[in-house]
């Protein structure tokens, strides 16, 4: 049986500060729908185990579109996220794929985390696919692969953009800026010039989108390499 291994955020607020975020719950849901009606088994984690928090601008009525409403008022689809394994526990050899969710939280809980570091250099080196949308390609920044190169230097790849930031009205509020940090790893970044637009790159098995507007996209193409 063909698994994905998707991680969430467990991070709720900024920082210090007292302003909430948490997943990004369209760009989990978006993907995961790609997969309802095929033999793939689909296994949902999170850093530390237990709840994931939802970032609550995308639970308003201006963001909160039909696919996610219906998911998010699945309750068995919730327990999912109100009781997820922790990274530390999974087993990425298991696994044919490994999909990071985005939302502002994943930008202080993914960057540093060995066990997510492992996992893609687990699944990727084995033949599997990594992919990520929106800012959770901040999952991939500092990810050394066999070579003790950047995993994502001199790979194509895009990513939630500096503009999108801004647009976003987090700009001052991120802990880093994605784009700049993409570059600085060495990657070709490519972003959509019209911004929440959805936008694709594949480079190989590494599928990555560009923001919110993405993770179908995403989806559809890791669905084509693996079925």
């Amino acid at each position: 049986m063909t698994k994905i291994m998707i991680v969430n955020t467990n991070t709720d607020y900024f920082g210090n500060s007292e302003t909430p975020t948490g997943l990004w719950l369209s760009e989990l849901v978006h993907f995961y729908d790609e997969f309802k009606n095929t033999n793939v088994k689909i296994d949902i984690f999170n850093i530390t185990g237990g709840q994931t928090p939802i970032d609550p601008v995308n639970l308003n009525l201006l963001m909160l579109d039909k696919m996610t409403k219906m998911y998010y008022r699945n309750e068995r689809f919730m327990d999912l996220l109100h009781y997820c394994q922790p990274i530390d526990q999974a087993q990425p050899e298991n696994y044919d794929t490994i999909y990071f969710t985005g939302g502002h939280g994943v930008m202080y809980d993914f960057p540093e985390n060995k066990y997510i570091q492992n996992a893609v250099n687990i699944i990727y080196n084995k033949g599997g696919i990594v992919s990520a949308v929106c800012r959770g390609i901040a999952a991939l920044l500092n990810v050394i692969d066999t070579n003790g190169n950047y995993f994502l230097q001199n790979k194509k790849i895009t990513g939630f953009s500096n503009i999108e930031e801004v647009l976003a009205r987090r700009d001052s509020l991120v802990p880093f800026h994605l784009q700049n940090e993409i570059i600085q790893r060495g990657a070709i970044y490519h972003f959509n010039g019209i911004p929440f637009t959805p936008n694709l790159e594949v480079e190989g098995r590494l599928i990555t989108g560009q923001n919110p507007q993405s993770p179908s996209k995403v989806a559809k193409a890791v669905r084509k390499h693996l079925l």
